[in-house]
């Protein structure tokens, strides 16, 4: 994995080996989106709204200074076929996909925008998007089913 994703240390490190321990399991998974800075995220968000609205836009994308992209916590992740702009299916019905979604707690990352907990993150399901939250707090919120905004108690 190239390291030019700007992720604190140990994200970093947490996330280098999630993606060797899905080698080892025949998973290639690759880094599509990290950190971004509040110029990029700004560009990402009017590019979203000028193809789809501002009310569509918001559903998927958050506004600058919003985003976890900006925290430097989040990955957007996909495989070989989505590497290569050739994803034509939603990622969480993948092999990849699903072999992320099911491990991805034990390396101190959580699936950040289920499918079941729209209404209690405020965005729409990605099955691409992970956040790092460190092993034990991702390995309860995993056994829970809980999502950041649950764990934190704010829902």
């Amino acid at each position: 994995m190239k390291k030019l994703f700007m992720m604190p240390g140990e994200a970093a490190r947490a996330l280098e080996n999630l993606f060797a321990y899905a080698g080892k399991q025949d998973i290639n998974l690759y880094g599509n989106s990290g950190y971004r800075s509040y110029a990029s995220q700004k560009q990402v968000y009017k590019e979203r709204i000028k193809k789809v609205g501002k009310k569509q836009a918001d559903e998927y994308v958050a506004e600058p200074g919003a985003s976890e992209h900006q925290t430097g916590l989040a990955m957007d992740v996909t495989n070989k076929e989505g590497a290569q702009g050739r994803l034509m299916l939603d990622f969480g019905q993948t092999r990849e996909g699903k072999w992320l979604k099911a491990n991805v707690y034990r390396f101190g990352f959580i699936m950040r925008y289920p499918k079941e907990k729209e209404s209690i993150t405020g965005y729409n399901y990605e099955s691409w998007h992970i956040r790092y939250v460190g092993v034990k707090a991702a390995k309860e919120m995993f056994n829970k089913n809980l999502v950041l905004e649950e764990y934190l108690g704010e829902k």
